[in-house]
């Protein structure tokens, strides 16, 4: 059994795999431009973010009823599980949803069935979080939060993501400072493509309490040593990172680095069907890629728990860090 972990940054969109998709294309009558799995399998190769993201949406096309989130969100905990994951904190993106005509209600009840039985079926914990899309107006976003409040009751957080470059996070202020009122927890995709000053502006301007990614905050001392005293967690996504050119191969990634400078660093699997590995196949590959010790493994899976918004149930998160601390690895 793999270490036990928190999964703080998934996209559970981004759990599509390509013969779910031709399932649910099927049933709901959507056409694929692609003759079957293997050729969609093969379109999984991106240059970049922006292509990633065009078929990431293109996909989201067989996504139309409850039935179909639920199957998604169940199909994603059952590979979870197996890879060690004891507390999952999943971001939704429902202006995708709503923009295809698909109610906000759908999205969120279909998720939240497979979500309440995933503690019983799988020995999950969940939380669930509503991202904005940044390339969309802040109007929008608002207009989203809006349409979230009759469901805040399953969503613990708001999240911003998609394409980062040109769209800081300061375009969200007032959006995260209504989403702040309603007492929702705050996150942001910062310093993957874009630079570390959005990082800043994430902290300062948005007042969030992890950063997703922030990749790119070496490139400022200060801000490092910023993020260290205050133990800002950091949810790195090595694969996607590589998939999405961030950075050329695996062993090039800082963090190794990170870990060695105090930085709160979580190990995540971002878009696992787009990217090639889940939660457990991400810790895997930077085990092997930068030969990080099993302390060094332990703190990862330390953090994730750490970083887990789990206020609400500090007992289950004492559990999980119980059980981190118990683990015994195998030796590579």
């Amino acid at each position: 059994m793999p270490v036990p972990k928190a999964e703080l940054h998934l996209h559970i969109e981004g759990t599509l795999e390509p013969e779910l998709a031709f399932a649910l294309a099927r049933r709901n009558g959507v056409t694929l431009p692609y003759a079957d799995t293997e050729a969609l399998r093969e379109a999984y190769r991106f240059s970049d973010l922006q292509s990633f993201l065009d078929l990431y949406y293109a996909l989201m096309a067989v996504l139309r009823t409850a039935e179909d989130f639920t199957e998604l969100a169940d199909a994603y905990l059952a590979r979870a599980a197996e890879q060690g994951v004891r507390h999952a904190e999943i971001f939704f993106d429902p202006q995708a949803h709503t923009a295809r005509g698909v109610p906000m209600g759908v999205v969120v009840e279909g998720l939240g069935a497979a979500l309440d039985r995933a503690e019983e079926r799988y020995g999950i914990s969940t939380r669930l979080i509503m991202c904005f899309l940044r390339d969309e107006p802040a109007a929008s976003a608002m207009a989203t939060l809006e349409a979230a409040k009759p469901y805040l009751d399953r969503i613990v957080g708001v999240g911003l993501d998609s394409a980062e470059v040109g769209h800081p996070p300061a375009k969200f202020r007032e959006v995260y400072e209504e989403a702040a009122r309603l007492g929702l927890r705050r996150v942001a995709h910062a310093g993957e493509e874009g630079p570390a000053s959005y990082i800043r502006e994430a902290l300062d301007v948005l007042g969030v309490e992890r950063v997703d990614h922030g990749l790119r905050c070496l490139e400022d001392p200060d801000l490092v040593d910023r993020l260290v005293r205050e133990r800002v967690p950091l949810t790195l996504c090595p694969l996607s990172n590589v998939r999405l050119r961030a950075i050329d191969v695996l062993a090039d990634h800082p963090l190794r680095e990170m870990l060695a400078a105090g930085l709160v660093a979580t190990v995540n699997s971002d878009d696992p069907a787009y990217f090639g590995g889940y939660a457990g196949d991400n810790f895997d590959a930077v085990r092997a890629a930068l030969g990080l010790g099993e302390e060094e493994l332990r703190t990862l899976a330390r953090n994730s728990f750490e970083a887990s918004f789990l206020e609400d149930d500090e007992p289950r998160r004492a559990r999980y860090l119980a059980e981190v601390e118990a683990y015994e690895f195998e030796r590579a």
